[in-house]
């Protein structure tokens, strides 16, 4: 039997540590509570110090914490870097970058790369320059500290960078610390992402899609060239799941080493008597603020659903969701409960609705707009793919329409100044949530929803989806999985609405059973379950390293 090689020192990377943008954000800072547990202080998080003179909410500095290695990089490397802790459950050293000096060094750092490796900078446009200095300045900080701390070859030691964005602290390594092994996780391939983004069919004609033909048609040469090249070359490369493992060898001719499936900690979810109360307080308030926009109350069983994520309206399913809920109004006219639908998508907002916040905060002062669908203020409502396709399938939002929708184009941070709640504390207080992704390597929201008992529906296409649909596939389950393929986005909304509309019917003993079989499926994707992909991926990393050195 082959004894697994486990690392001493685990460096990991991304733009989202300390720094919350996306799903990324919730795998890393949900792993790392059980990685610390075996790994302590030798788990370090780096990632970029783009707050500037903001407050970072998700960081603490601690001036005295490796000042003499601060120091070291200083002079050495001339970066000026901070250390604390990242304020997540386990607390993990967290190192955030300055980046920005290396901007002047830019075409010295393309050329040294396109030399080394061969990734091709020349159409780079975008967010790829802060991207890649940024990834370039990991490298630099992982070696600061194996020379400060005196490292050598018989020290396991790994370097793990997230997306293509760290790519460059990767071919750093690989240049200066050929002793460090190398991982690189692609979460959504680029060009894959790209392709759907751009309504090309991505799945039933996958087989024939060329990845670099279709990066130079899609102008994605370099993001993709990058990513690519790393995948190729870091020691082990994985990826999230089954369906963007395929994508992977594809496009980009590389099939991964190991799938590592998100998992989650339930940390963050409240428990017993504070779990009801929560839930209570976040059913008030998204009925408070509800029923403030609309301008009448609405019924005591009216059902609370939501879809959440980025602001990608193909890609995430938002375009089908909505559909659905039109389906919803025209063909089940016995529908008995009244449905608010939240869409909680952040969009480009001048702020907060100075209106709907006043009369929230004075309810003698009446709500009075033409508006009553969106609780910010959008900067271009003609050109708002939400808001064309509600007013495209005329919804009004009237007392008398069985479907409403209140967009929430805000970050939910808790400081949104309208239900100035964090996103979970009120998801919290949903019934159901749906997410029909049409392109969603993994999909942490039906995962998230589960965890707080909320039932979910979502599709195949989602690698939480496929992870889950050869167990379930009815909402009665707990989670809803519906086969979805690049054809069949009017089926997909069909079954979405009969789904609601099935689950409008259940009685509250039925709707509880439904919740608990929800919470269960949550607890099969605990990290304690998914960890052993992870300790997989560093044997594969530390077993060529060590047939290197």
């Amino acid at each position: 039997m082959v004894k697994m090689l486990k690392p001493e020192y685990i460096f990991e990377t991304s733009w989202e540590v300390c720094n919350m943008v996306g799903g990324i954000y919730t795998v890393l800072s949900t792993r790392a509570a059980t990685l610390q547990e075996t790994h302590s202080d030798k788990l370090i998080f780096i990632g970029p110090d783009v707050w500037a003179d903001k407050l970072n909410p998700y960081f603490d500095e601690i001036d005295d914490l490796y000042a003499d290695w601060k120091i070291f990089t200083k002079k050495e490397y001339d970066l000026n870097i901070r250390i604390g802790r990242w304020s997540i459950p386990g607390k993990p050293i967290a190192v955030l970058v300055d980046f920005m000096p290396l901007m002047a060094r830019r075409d010295e750092i393309y050329g040294r790369i396109w030399e080394q490796v061969g990734v091709n900078s020349m159409t780079a446009y975008g967010d790829y320059d802060e991207s890649s200095m940024f990834g370039y300045s990991t490298g630099m900080i992982i070696e600061s500290y194996y020379r400060y701390f005196k490292l050598n070859a018989s020290n396991q030691v790994v370097a793990h960078f997230n997306e293509w964005m760290t790519t460059f602290g990767a071919f750093y390594i690989q240049e200066h610390l050929p002793a460090v092994a190398t991982l690189f996780t692609t979460h959504a391939t680029s060009i894959g992402r790209s392709i759907a983004g751009n309504h090309k069919p991505l799945y039933d004609y996958l087989e024939e899609y060329n990845g670099d033909q279709m990066a130079y048609e899609l102008n994605m040469v370099s993001k993709h060239s990058t990513e690519k090249i790393a995948a190729h070359t870091v020691d082990c490369f994985t990826t999230v799941s089954e369906i963007t493992g395929v994508e992977c060898e594809q496009l980009l001719d590389k099939k991964p080493d190991v799938i590592t499936p998100n998992g989650f900690e339930d940390d963050f979810v409240p428990k017993g008597r504070k779990f009801a109360t929560l839930r209570k307080e976040a059913r008030a308030k998204l009925r408070y603020v509800a029923e403030t926009l609309l301008g009448y109350e609405l019924s005591e069983d009216a059902l609370f659903i939501s879809t959440a994520g980025r602001y990608e309206f193909k890609n995430k399913g938002i375009d089908t969701f909505l559909e659905s809920l039109k389906i919803l109004t025209t063909e089940y006219h016995d529908l008995k409960k009244e449905i608010v639908v939240f869409i909680m998508v952040p969009a480009y907002i001048k702020g907060l609705r100075l209106d709907l916040a006043t009369s929230l905060l004075h309810p003698e002062i009446k709500f009075n707009s033409s508006n009553r669908f969106t609780t910010h203020d959008l900067h271009d409502y003609y050109n708002d793919s939400v808001m064309s396709a509600i007013h495209w399938f005329h919804f009004t939002n009237q007392q008398s329409q069985s479907v409403k929708i209140i967009f929430v184009p805000s970050y939910l941070n808790g400081s949104d100044g309208i239900f100035d709640k964090s996103y979970y504390d009120l998801l919290i207080g949903m019934d159901l949530t749906v997410f029909p992704s049409y392109y969603e390597p993994w999909g942490y929201t039906p995962l998230e929803s589960v965890a707080f008992s909320v039932p979910t529906i979502t599709t195949d296409l989602s690698g939480f989806g496929q992870w889950i649909s050869h167990k379930l596939h009815e909402i009665e389950q707990g989670v809803g999985v519906i086969h979805r393929s690049d054809y069949n986005g009017y089926l997909v909304a069909t079954h979405i609405s009969k789904m609601i509309h099935q689950f409008a019917v259940y009685n509250e003993n039925e709707l509880k059973a439904i919740r608990k079989k929800a919470s269960i499926i949550a607890e099969k994707a605990l990290w304690k379950h998914f960890i052993q992909y992870y300790d997989k991926a560093y044997h594969i990393a530390l077993r060529k390293k060590n047939l290197r050195v």
